[in-house]
């Protein structure tokens, strides 16, 4: 039997997953893959998705799009990647139906895992790094990024912000970074010493921003939280500056008068990673991912795994996931 995780309905993704049982898939079909998953990864963009679902479904809808594992069989006619083979490691994103044991996937979206990554990190091996490919390129296209203009970023903490942050340093690109409290600001300027930290915590957040930044122009900010924060940042873009909005963490809405936007001739952007890959075309796709496997090796000591749990303890690792504070992914091994 495979054992998978699902839910009919939306709501709190600890109330609505379940783990159900199916009959094992015997052989892949033509142009897939079968995988023994090993890890999957609790993305909390998986679970904002879960609590959103409308309505009630007919039949069970499986869960995340993320995991890594060994490949069982290749059905006839599948265009493989790189070093896809029998018995090698992989990696699938976005594979619809991920946290499973089993896994049938569509050839396209299995990637091979390098011998040099632990399943830790092979478990988050795509989603994050191609979301960190695709905002450095959004960032690119402001002209001023990487000379005079200067990336703010909000959760610069999470698992996303670290990645962004290696990348910046890798590539020297200017960086101000933004978490919620001292003691994230501490934990961070501990990974990375050289970068400027600040925390709104406190009043006068942004006048810190400011300073940090040195005179230099905000031309770009990332931001995966929205609400009164991201109506901040606004506010520090220099004329003709760039949000990109690739999150929706706070409750409340942005809310922006339309005399800003037009009086600094500022962009408000909205990203999302699966919509952006899905009109990649195919060698836009083998670059991000390639890109991305290469980010995976070099920051491999930014993939936090905040904890692990079995396929028993679904409903701990949905929980700690969403906890504030955490530092990482949280992980399931099904087996």
């Amino acid at each position: 039997m495979n054992r998978r995780v699902a839910y009919t309905r939306g709501g709190m993704p600890a109330d609505v997953l379940t783990v159900i049982e199916e009959p094992e898939s015997v052989a892949p079909e033509r142009g897939q893959v079968l995988i023994r998953t090993t890890a999957f990864s609790v993305h909390p963009g998986d679970l904002q998705a879960i609590e959103a679902y409308p309505g009630k479904a007919a039949h069970p809808v499986p869960a995340g799009l993320e995991a890594t594992g060994v490949v069982e069989a290749i059905g006839g006619g599948a265009r493989l990647a790189p070093g896809v083979k029998v018995g090698g490691r992989v990696t699938v994103f976005p594979q619809p139906g991920a946290w499973s044991q089993w896994i049938v996937a569509d050839a396209e979206v299995v990637v091979a895992v390098p011998d040099e990554l632990s399943d830790d990190v092979a478990a988050q091996m795509l989603a994050n790094p191609l979301t960190t490919v695709m905002l450095r390129r959004e960032a690119q296209e402001h002209l001023a990024f990487g000379y005079d203009g200067l990336l703010v970023q909000t959760a610069a903490g999470s698992s996303v912000g670290r990645l962004v942050t290696g990348v910046c340093q890798f590539h020297n690109l200017a960086l101000v970074n933004v978490v919620r409290s001292d003691r994230g600001a501490a934990e961070l300027r501990q990974r990375f010493p050289d970068v400027p930290v600040v925390s709104t915590e406190h009043q006068g957040w942004a006048d810190e921003v400011r300073k940090a930044a040195g005179g230099r122009p905000v031309s770009v900010a990332f931001d995966p939280i929205g609400g009164k924060l991201a109506e901040g940042l606004l506010d520090l873009l220099t004329p003709g500056g760039k949000l990109v909005s690739y999150g929706q963490i706070a409750e409340e809405s942005i809310s922006v008068h339309a005399s800003t936007l037009l009086n600094k001739s500022l962009t408000l952007r909205g990203k999302n990673v699966g919509r952006w890959l899905s009109e990649a075309s195919a060698e836009r796709w083998a670059s991000d991912v390639a890109t991305a496997q290469q980010i995976a090796l070099g920051l491999q000591d930014q993939f936090d795994v905040a904890a692990t749990y079995g396929l028993g303890e679904l409903a701990k690792a949905v929980e700690h996931a969403v906890r504030p504070g955490k530092v990482g992914l949280v992980l399931v091994r099904p087996w």
